[in-house]
């Protein structure tokens, strides 16, 4: 499968709605140990924003942040939170336990955790990452994460069918993205099994965007991504961009006072007992 390439400037185009649900997520996290310096993991922290909102909430713990994409850690280091520690590695692998963290952070970054379930020897699905991540907690220490919850929405849904049409279809075969979540229900089994208290729970944001085919550019930070790394044609890419976004500007239709997206996401904060 073709490596995703991230644009970080695309990603940030929307950062204020993006970030919110981690305020939220945030803002059900208990207080980490004092006076000692907490140790905080942000684990896919893209290009800082989410690191950015860590340092802001908790200025004196040492942070560091994680993430697969050279690109989106070159802007963190200079546009997202300058005094964090960045680290190069794939989630899937890494191992948080020699930190010892009171804290936990991954910030929509467990969807694209998920192996292709036709090939054996992938890595292993991010539900299986879960009792590993708790585990490497200190006593008291919180793993907090929120994801989408939005891949039945028009957005992902037409995203799908247009990719299984003979013309991109033959261009992009089947696995040029795997993302997708679990259920809450999942989510609290798995927790609790891990030996934490857990608190799961999910919202949806009826988000106002504006611009021309806005809902194609916030998809183009994100789901989109997968689909134009494998596009390397140019004339493909604006091809199947000119297709997608007729079909979204048909789901999302503009209002008077621009496109209203919904946006569910799903949260969960456990504590290790």
């Amino acid at each position: 499968m073709t490596a995703t390439h991230w644009d970080p400037a695309q990603y940030l185009r929307f950062a204020d709605e993006r970030t919110r649900p981690l305020h939220d997520l945030l803002a059900r996290v208990p207080a980490l140990p004092e006076p000692r310096t907490p140790t905080v993991l942000d684990i896919g922290c893209g290009p800082g924003n989410s690191t950015a909102v860590l340092r802001r909430r908790w200025p004196h713990a040492r942070i560091t942040g994680i993430d697969n994409s050279p690109d989106m850690l070159t802007t963190a280091r200079t546009d997202g939170e300058p005094d964090a520690h960045y680290l190069l590695a794939d989630a899937r692998g890494y191992d948080p336990a020699p930190h010892r963290p009171d804290l936990i952070v991954s910030n929509a970054t467990l969807q694209w955790l998920n192996p292709d379930p036709r090939h054996e020897g992938q890595p292993r699905g991010h539900l299986a990452l879960l009792p590993t991540w708790t585990a490497a907690l200190r006593p008291g220490g919180t793993l907090a994460f929120q994801v989408p919850g939005n891949f039945d929405a028009p957005s992902h849904t037409l995203l799908a069918e247009l990719r299984r049409t003979p013309r991109w279809q033959r261009l992009l075969g089947d696995d040029a993205t795997r993302a997708g979540v679990h259920t809450p229900a999942q989510y609290l089994d798995t927790l609790t099994g891990a030996h934490c208290t857990a608190d799961v729970w999910e919202t949806t944001y009826s988000t106002l965007l504006d611009g021309p085919d806005p809902v194609l550019e916030w998809v183009k930070g994100t789901a989109l991504r997968p689909v134009l790394s494998r596009l390397t044609d140019p004339a493909d890419q604006a091809a199947f961009l000119t297709e997608y976004g007729a079909l979204l500007r048909e789901a999302y239709p503009a209002g008077p006072h621009g496109t209203v997206f919904p946006f569910r996401r799903i949260f969960a904060v456990a504590v290790r007992r």
